[in-house]
C-alpha cells in the first residue's frame, strides 16, 4: 500500500511541475512499476505463511486479504494497460481535458491542440491505495476511509470521458450523490456499533457479541439488540452499494455507461472485489455470532440481486449497460457463496472474484475497439449499441470471437472460469440447509435467464447483416493485446484448470480474528 501510495504523490509532482510533453511516460512508468513493486511484496508476504496486524492494529495480513490484494494488483495492471494504450489522442477514451465545460471553446482548443489527459493516472493509484486496505482493515474507521479513499477518485474519473460528455459528467454526478449517501450509511451504522461495543475493532466487536450483548451506556439506553441490529443493518447498506446488490443498484448502469470504458472496466472488478473482500470480513469476523440474525436479509437479497440483474439485461439495448445488469447478477452469485459461512464459502468467493475480474477488463477492453466511422473515414466515439455490432463475427473474427469467450463465461457455460465459479458457490451454498438448496435453485434459474441475452447479443455477431462502414473494428495497441490476452488466458485456464486457483483461494481462506 505504501509503495502506491508513494507512487501515487510522486504523480501529483509530476502532474504540478514535469514538461506536458513528458507527463504520459512518467505516469504509465510511475503507475505499471508501482502496481508491479506491490505485487512482488504481497507475493513475498504470501510465501511468509504468516498472519498478523500491523499499524497499530488497524490493518490486517491474513490469507484472504493477501489473495484479494494481489487479485486487485494484477487486474488493475491490466486496467492501467487499456488505459494506456491508445493510438492516438483522437481515439483516446478521455476528454482532452476534464475540467472545460463539454462544448465550449476550452475543450474545442484542447481537443484541437491533442492535449492528452494524465491526471487519470494519480487518481487510478490513490483509489487504489483504498482498495488494498479495504478487505484488509481491522477496525471499522479504518474501513471508512479506505471506502472513501477508493471512491472519491472514481467519481472523478466517471466524468472524464471523451465523447457523450454530458452523459458522462451526469454519471459522475449520480455517483458522487450516491455514494456520499451510501458512505453516511456506513458511518451510521460503524458509530450504532461503537455504541453497542465500546470500539470500532472487528473483534472486539465479536467479543461483544460472544459475551451477550454491548455494556455501554448508549447499549443500556437503546437495548443491546436494537444498537447491533440497526448497525449492522446501515453498515450492510454503505457495503452493499458498492457491490450494486439490490436494491441499491440503480447507479450501476447509469455510471457504466457514462464512464470511459476502461474506468468501467476498472471499476466492475476492482472495486467489486474490494468491497467484497470487506463484506466478507465483516460477516465472518465480526458478526458471525448473530448470523441468524442477518443472513434471511442477505438470502433474499442475494435472490433478489440475480434475477433483477439477470431479467432487466435482457431489454437492454446498449452493451454496456448490459454488462452492468450482468455485474448486478454476479454480485448476487457471489452474495450465495458469502452466506455459506464457512472455508469452502470463503474459498468459492475468492476464487469467484479473480476468475470475474479477468473477465470483465478483458470484455470492456475489447468494448473500447468497436468504434463509429466519421464521413472523413476517421475514428468517431465507441459503438456500444447492439445494432451497431451485428454482422461484427464477418468484420472482425477474432475480436467476435474473444467477446464470445468472455460472454460464455459470463453465462457460466462449462470449460470457462465462470462455470468453475459458479460451481463453487453452489457447492459451497448448497451443504447449507434449510436455506442454502433453495438460493442454489434461484441460481440456477438466474443463470438460465442470463444465457438468453448472453447468446443474443452472439447471434447479433454472427447471423446478422453487418451495419455497413457505419462501423469499425480498432487495431489494438501492443498493451491492450496484452490485457485482453490475460484475460483469455485466465478465463480458458481457470474453467479447463482450475484445481490450482481453487487450491489457492481455499489455501487462502482463513481470516484472523
Amino acid at each position: 500500500m505504501l509503495a502506491v501510495f508513494v507512487a501515487a504523490l510522486v504523480a501529483v509532482l509530476v502532474e504540478a511541475f514535469a514538461p506536458r510533453a513528458q507527463r504520459f511516460i512518467i505516469q504509465v512508468f510511475l503507475a505499471t512499476v508501482s502496481i508491479a513493486t506491490a505485487l512482488i511484496f504481497v507475493v513475498y508476504l504470501a510465501t511468509q505463511d504468516t498472519s498478523k496486524t500491523t499499524a497499530g492494529g488497524a490493518v490486517v495480513i491474513d490469507g484472504p486479504a493477501l489473495f484479494l490484494q494481489g487479485t486487485i494488483l494484477v487486474l488493475a495492471l491490466m486496467a492501467v494497460l487499456t488505459m494506456a494504450d491508445e493510438a492516438s489522442p483522437e481515439s483516446s477514451a478521455f476528454t482532452a481535458q476534464a475540467s472545460a465545460v463539454p462544448g465550449s471553446v476550452d475543450e474545442a482548443r484542447a481537443s484541437r491542440l491533442g492535449l492528452v489527459q494524465t491526471e487519470i493516472y494519480p487518481l487510478i493509484l490513490f483509489s487504489l491505495v483504498g482498495m488494498l486496505l479495504f478487505p484488509a482493515s481491522n477496525d471499522l474507521l479504518t474501513m471508512f476511509i479506505a471506502l472513501e479513499v477508493l471512491s472519491l477518485p472514481l467519481y472523478l474519473l466517471c466524468g472524464m470521458a471523451r465523447r457523450r460528455r454530458l452523459l458522462s459528467q451526469e454519471a459522475s454526478l449520480k455517483y458522487f450523490l450516491l455514494g456520499a449517501f451510501s458512505s453516511a450509511f456506513f458511518l451510521f451504522g460503524a458509530a450504532l456499533l461503537y455504541g453497542f461495543a465500546g470500539s470500532v475493532r472487528l473483534s472486539a466487536i465479536a467479543a461483544a457479541i460472544a459475551d451477550g450483548g454491548g455494556t455501554t451506556a448508549a447499549s443500556a439506553v437503546v437495548g443491546k439488540d436494537g444498537l447491533l441490529l440497526m448497525g449492522i443493518g446501515l453498515l450492510a447498506v454503505g457495503l452493499l452499494f458498492k457491490v450494486g446488490a439490490v436494491p441499491f443498484q440503480s447507479w450501476t448502469p447509469d455510471v457504466y455507461q457514462g464512464a470511459p470504458t476502461p474506468v468501467t472496466g476498472f471499476m466492475a472488478a476492482c472495486t467489486k472485489v474490494a468491497a467484497f473482500g470487506a463484506l466478507l470480513r465483516i460477516a465472518y469476523v465480526a458478526i458471525p455470532g448473530v448470523r441468524w440474525d442477518w443472513q434471511p436479509v442477505i438470502w433474499v437479497i442475494a435472490a433478489l440481486t440475480m434475477l433483477v440483474g439477470s431479467i432487466i439485461a435482457i431489454v437492454q439495448a446498449d452493451v454496456k449497460r448490459m454488462l452492468a445488469y450482468s455485474s448486478i447478477a454476479h454480485a448476487g452469485f457471489i452474495l450465495v457463496g458469502l452466506l455459506a459461512m464457512d472455508r469452502a464459502g470463503i474459498g468459492a468467493v475468492l476464487f469467484y472474484l479473480a476468475a470475474y475480474g479477468f473477465t470483465t477488463i478483458g470484455a470492456f477492453a475489447l468494448v473500447t475497439m468497436v468504434r463509429t466511422s466519421t464521413p472523413d473515414g476517421g475514428v468517431g466515439g465507441e459503438a456500444t449499441h447492439l445494432s451497431q455490432w451485428q454482422g461484427l463475427g464477418k468484420r472482425s473474427p477474432w475480436l467476435a470471437a474473444i467477446f464470445t469467450l468472455f460472454l460464455l463465461a459470463f453465462a457460466g457455460i462449462p470449460l470457462t472460469s465462470g462455470f468453475t465459479s459458479k460451481f463453487a458457490v453452489f457447492s459451497a451454498a448448497a451443504d447449507q440447509a434449510p436455506w442454502g438448496p433453495g438460493l442454489v435453485v434461484v441460481g440456477v434459474a438466474a443463470s438460465a435467464i442470463a444465457v438468453f441475452f448472453y447468446i443474443r447479443v452472439i447471434v447479433l455477431m454472427y447471423f446478422n447483416d453487418s451495419v455497413g462502414d457505419a462501423v469499425t473494428v480498432t487495431r489494438p495497441g501492443a498493451l491492450t493485446t496484452l490485457a485482453v490476452g490475460v484475460g483469455v488466458v485466465a478465463t480458458i485456464g481457470l474453467g479447463i484448470l482450475p484445481s490450482a486457483a481453487l487450491g489457492l483461494a481455499n489455501s487462502s481462506s482463513v481470516f484472523l480474528p
